[in-house]
């Protein structure tokens, strides 16, 4: 497609403002300004606008700040960390991650069912954790501490809060049946809890109707809403319009509601089925007062309601080509009402009396998690294989893992919610136990969890030493590199008499920086480690029936002693890993500085929209986005005067997102500004259907113009790497960090290695905004033949000169 030409900058009344959008772990107003008093433009407590005291009103005597535009400052940081039960969000982690993998898939340019289908792999691994989730909590609710311990006399003379439940006491829950209908109130109580966070965290975001511009979608040009760019007609030039332009890409009310209901009804399924499990296989097998009709229909509707959440499930993926307003009433209120009846249903069957049943031994529940790993594994493979061929037609150099990183992170996904399953049912099962070791038998006093579990376990000792010699080859790599870069910094500032001490900090923060490159090659080698040693502890588990302990016999004294180190090391570390989730979020609940620390993970995590796990925290950006188009929209409509937006790091990824929503009008008055950005680095790498090579050159040519700030000390933040003939250039950088090499008179001290922050300290920073407000001042008269596209032609001025 041939570049479209620069759009004139509309006459201008000398208005001029700067847009501040912060960046990752966030920051105060007072900070953002450099000015103790601010007054809120527009906003709430959660998201606002701010300007300094004395500059509300400026737009009325803009001959005042004739030296710059007048600051205002958005502030987005409590979306993501603004309150301490915000942290707690560390134990969905799994759920945030396979959310990624939806948006990390291929640039496709005409296979649309591949695309869907694609989509419809990632969610149904994401009901498979849902499910696996609560299966963990049914395993340590219902099977160690209700049918196991409480069934042990041994076990629950132990334990004065398990005396109503003792088989002991004799008691009206003594049957195993009535002690699995009363443990059901706690996983079950958990599937509610994440409802009703899904729920709340909706009204707070999903439900905030964007405000619309007029701006046509692109339904009426036919285009397929799972495209990852639409053209559409601007002025008699075709643009690229990425689907983060779309009307309805931050506005996922109708997908959520519906994963929301699908997940809860298969979370209450869950349960439902393992507290009938055991009884109705008891019905079937002795003289049992139940008449065993009565669980095959139970078993029956739990199957065809399961049936019904897979289908919603796959049915119907996101609408972006419009805002959606409609709510599936059906689904989203009778699906999960029905799967909380059967539940219910479920409690009351396994509460009818049956005087002779005794609990023995584990519940059933060795076949389910062997199932649900393995079916896991192959939605994997398949993913693996759709993302292949996505790429393979439209291949990107500068994507991650040739298009692989989806299911590289959904697997990560997977192993996360397998290392929390194990870690829990783990450390439970080894204090209910007594002395002994959960699954050996000897000196425990209760069977302990599925050994699929303990094979899992077993499995994480054996993955760090796999991952130990790529970590020290790239430490070794970084050293090295270090080493060779510097003479080059040496010749850079030109330094007559060159400081070793210097030379080495500065050649080790830039050698530092590029291991952010390195990050695809560790997460592939990790997502494929783990999934050949799933595969092995499931075969383990299948073939032996055994912990790894036990299973070993036999076999040598080192290999028995090494499979008992790796079954108590794994066993140990997955618990760890659990404990260490709760410690974090107890600790950010209680400390404002590791609350902030902490909410950095979402505010990289968080960005995209909940299609693929309703259960996921949710998109800031539906909120921030949003907000950020509609000032724009707002201030240049009302002032028809100049603007530029300046985002850092995170905030220069929703400032292009915004960008991307505005109507034209509002976009010819809006220059865009960023600095520390991993738009490139980052989102255009991992999330090439989104931030590509494709929708990033449609940016360019779309917005009047654009500068990117980097430094090769940066770990976050790089170029852009957009071609300069198709538009204004773009990227300016690296610049030097730090500014000056040693003692001057202008700077007595040493100035500080800044890497990702302060690039407002750089007086590039000031010369580069200069220079685009220039540009979107009013049209100067150009001679014949000049034209704004002609890059060596006068339409740049005194501006592209500044700037190059």
């Amino acid at each position: 497609m041939p570049p479209a030409p620069q759009a004139e900058a509309a006459q201008s009344s000398g208005a001029a403002l700067e847009l501040l959008v912060h960046g990752v772990g966030g920051t105060t107003p007072q900070e953002m300004l450099g000015d103790p008093r601010t007054t809120r433009i527009t906003g709430d407590a959660t998201a606002a606008v701010y300007r300094r005291t004395e500059d509300v009103g400026a737009e009325q005597h803009p001959e005042r700040h004739r030296d710059g535009p007048v600051a205002e400052a958005y502030c987005w940081s409590n979306l993501t960390s603004g309150n301490g039960a915000r942290a707690l969000w560390l134990l969905l982690l799994p759920f945030m991650v396979v959310n990624l993998a939806h948006w990390m898939r291929p640039t496709a340019d005409a296979s649309h069912r591949a695309v869907r289908l694609y989509g419809l792999l990632v969610r149904m691994v994401a009901l498979s954790l849902t499910v696996l989730l609560t299966a963990a909590a049914c395993e340590v609710a219902l099977d160690l501490v209700a049918w196991q311990c409480a069934g042990t006399p041994e076990c629950a003379g132990q334990r004065s809060w398990l005396g109503f439940l003792s088989t002991r006491q004799d008691g009206w829950f003594s049957q195993p049946g009535r002690r699995l209908a009363a443990a059901a109130l706690v996983p079950a109580a958990l599937v509610g809890l994440l409802w009703y966070l899904s729920n709340r965290t909706w009204s707070a975001y999903e439900s905030q109707r964007p405000l619309t511009w007029g701006e046509p979608d692109s339904a009426a040009s036919g285009v397929d809403a799972d495209e990852a760019t639409d053209a559409v007609t601007r002025s008699g030039a075709r643009q690229v319009r990425p689907a983060l332009g779309r009307p309805g890409f931050w506005y996922g009310r109708r997908l959520v509601a519906r994963l929301r209901a699908a997940h809860t009804a298969a979370g209450f399924l869950t349960v439902a089925a393992t507290v009938c499990g055991s009884a109705v296989r008891y019905d079937r097998s002795s003289d049992s007062p139940v008449p065993a009709v009565a669980g095959i229909l139970l078993e029956a509707g739990l199957v065809l309601c399961g049936l019904v959440a897979v289908a919603v499930v796959c049915h119907r993926g996101r609408s972006e080509r419009r805002l959606d307003n409609r709510i599936d009433r059906a689904v989203t209120t009778f699906l999960p009402g029905a799967a909380l009846t059967l539940l219910l249903c479920a409690v009351a069957y396994a509460g009818w009396s049956r005087p002779g049943w005794v609990s023995t031994g584990t519940l059933p529940g060795e076949a389910a998690f062997r199932t649900l790993v393995l079916g896991q594994g192959l939605l994997v493979v398949v993913l693996a294989v759709v993302a292949l061929s996505l790429y393979r037609r439209a291949p990107e150099p500068r994507t991650i893992l040739h298009g692989l990183g989806g299911p590289a992170v959904a697997m990560l996904a997977c192993a996360l919610g397998g290392v929390m399953t194990a870690g829990v049912a783990q450390r439970v099962a080894d204090w209910l136990d007594g002395p002994g070791t959960p699954g050996m038998g000897a000196g425990a006093d209760i069977a302990g969890p599925p050994v699929l579990l303990s094979w899992q376990a077993s499995v994480i000792p054996v993955l760090l030493l796999l991952l130990l010699p790529p970590v020290i080859w790239l430490a070794v790599r970084t050293v090295r590199r270090a080493r060779l870069l510097a003479p080059a910094i040496e010749a850079e500032y030109e330094e007559k008499h060159p400081e070793p001490g210097r030379t080495r900090r500065i050649a080790r923060t830039r050698a530092a920086a590029a291991l952010t490159d390195s990050a695809p090659g560790i997460l592939g080698l990790l997502s494929a480690a783990t999934l050949l040693l799933g595969t092995g502890a499931v075969a383990g588990s299948w073939l032996t029936g055994e912990v790894p302990g036990l299973a070993t016999d036999g076999a040598g004294p080192f290999v028995e002693s090494l499979a008992e180190t790796a079954q108590s090391t794994g066993s140990w570390l997955t618990g760890f890993g659990v404990i260490l989730f709760v410690t974090w979020g107890r600790r950010a609940y209680r400390d404002v500085s590791a609350r902030r620390t902490i909410g950095i993970l979402w505010d990289v995590g968080t960005f995209w929209p909940r299609a693929a796990h309703p259960f996921a925290p949710p998109c800031y950006a539906e909120r921030a986005v949003p907000d950020l188009s509609s000032r724009m929209c707002a201030w240049t409509a009302t002032t028809r005067g100049r603007l530029v937006i300046s985002g850092h790091s995170q905030g220069s990824v929703l400032a292009a997102a915004a960008v991307w929503q505005l109507p034209d009008p509002a976009r010819r008055r809006v220059a865009l500004l960023t600095y520390g950005s991993p738009i490139e680095r980052l989102y255009g790498r991992w999330f090439p259907a989104y931030f590509g090579r494709v929708p990033l050159e449609g940016l360019q040519q779309s917005v009047h113009c654009w500068r990117n700030l980097w430094r090769a000390t940066d770990p976050i933040g790089g170029p852009v790497r957009i071609d300069e003939g198709r538009g204004h250039e773009v990227d300016r950088g690296p610049l030097k960090d730090p500014l000056v090499y040693g003692r001057t008179t202008e700077h007595p001290l040493p100035e500080p290695v800044l890497g990702h922050s302060d690039y407002q300290a750089d007086p590039a920073f000031a010369v580069e905004r200069a220079a685009l407000l220039e540009r979107l001042g009013p049209v100067v008269p150009q001679q014949a033949g000049t034209g704004a596209e002609d890059r060596g032609g006068a339409a740049q001025g005194s501006a592209g000169r500044s700037s190059g």
